[in-house]
């Protein structure tokens, strides 16, 4: 992919997670991309630790840039696209633009930002250490090689998969939420080793690397979870006691729910 202008609006965690990969995987080079943030602690960081230009301006930012990344809090998109409409700009024309605005549709980015060719995307938080996965909508107008370039951008970060517009609050319910839901199981599970006499230290390594090689397993045998389930349950066994336990709390159905709360949580907020 011949090397574009990266623009990056808003450089928080997610953001950084991108400029990092990006760089480390020859994607973008430094000197391509620039950073617009408010804080000035938060642009040194960013120069100092990538080499990436940075400004205050998201003016500047836009007119540097071919393909431009929101980053902000969905709360202060209407603010940032005042900023740029009150502003003469003059940027590549049609640029790709990609959000990872949670809530904001399509047809608001429209028409926060008309003429751009819009993508959304919902990345999850382990992005930040490689291993997240970001779905991604295109909107109208968007072509096959701009659809492309973002694969590649988000690809970075994780693995990448198209959805409709229409689930994007499925997507959120379950990978953006998911961390959380994951993140409850370890704890729990440590707990659980704590209770039957482990250091809170070895239960933690044990319950991580357990939740860690499982996921790794299913996903490289493509096997069911139900087939790896009966792999390791053998007739009175231990597996079989704890998942009697599990099946009687409700864990199957606590999790479904929670997706579902989720998903309308998200719902309403999509319509704020």
């Amino acid at each position: 992919m011949p090397e574009a202008t990266l623009g990056v609006i808003g450089g928080g965690v997610m953001g950084e997670a991108l400029i990092s990969r990006l760089l480390d995987q020859g994607i973008f080079s430094a000197g391509a991309i620039w950073v617009s943030d408010p804080q000035a602690a938060r642009r040194d960081f960013l120069h100092q630790s990538y080499g990436v230009t940075t400004t205050p301006s998201n003016v500047a930012v836009v007119q540097q840039a071919e393909v431009i990344l929101l980053a902000v809090k969905p709360q202060i998109l209407s603010v940032v696209a005042q900023e740029l409409s009150a502003n003469s700009l003059s940027p590549p024309a049609s640029p790709l633009g990609l959000s990872i605005l949670a809530g904001v549709t399509l047809a608001r980015l429209k028409e926060y930002f008309p003429g751009w060719a819009m993508v959304r995307a919902m990345p999850n938080t382990p992005a930040t250490v490689g291993a997240g996965i970001t779905a991604l909508a295109a909107g109208d107008g968007v072509t096959v090689e701009q659809l492309q370039q973002a694969r590649v951008i988000f690809a970075s970060v994780g693995e990448v998969v198209d959805v409709p517009e229409s689930l994007m609050d499925a997507v959120t319910a379950l990978s953006g939420s998911g961390p959380g839901y994951v993140a409850l199981v370890a704890e729990a599970l440590a707990d659980g080793g704590v209770a039957v006499g482990l250091s809170r230290a070895t239960a933690m390594q044990l319950a991580l690397q357990t939740l860690k090689g499982t996921a790794e397993l299913l996903q490289q045998s493509n096997l069911h979870p139900g087939e790896l389930k009966d792999r390791v349950t053998s007739p009175g066994g231990t597996t079989i006691a704890g998942i009697v336990q599990l099946e009687a709390a409700g864990l199957r159905s606590a999790l479904i729910e929670a997706v579902r709360a989720a998903h309308r949580r998200a719902t309403e907020l999509g319509k704020l």
